[in-house]
């Protein structure tokens, strides 16, 4: 199974750990052409973190990137289901108040 998965809605569901050890490239250059160009014409995706069983910081980062980049390409990205450790991890950070959780 791949770390994540994109419907044509623009949902995305992550799985399994987010970590260094998983996470090789930034979320945006993982998606596809199609699943880009589905994404920008959307103008929004959600981002469903319930099935992720770990995370670290490098997990914590590649959130944030993936907001930035899905910013900087139009799309308004929400998290939803944000597992609590990595909740925890985010306002330690201080990087809470400007990640998109609902």
């Amino acid at each position: 199974m791949s770390l994540f998965e994109v419907n044509d809605t623009g949902r995305i569901v992550v799985h399994g750990q987010l970590d260094r050890e998983t996470l090789s490239k930034n979320f945006w250059e993982s998606l596809s052409g199609n699943q880009r160009s589905m994404l920008v014409s959307n103008k929004k995706c959600q981002v469903d973190l319930g099935d992720v069983e770990r995370a670290d910081s490098a997990g914590l980062a590649w959130l944030i990137n993936a907001v930035r980049d899905a910013k900087q390409n139009g799309v308004s990205m929400t998290l939803y289901k944000m597992p609590e450790k990595l909740q925890k991890l985010a306002k330690i950070s201080d990087a809470d108040s400007f990640l998109p959780v609902e």
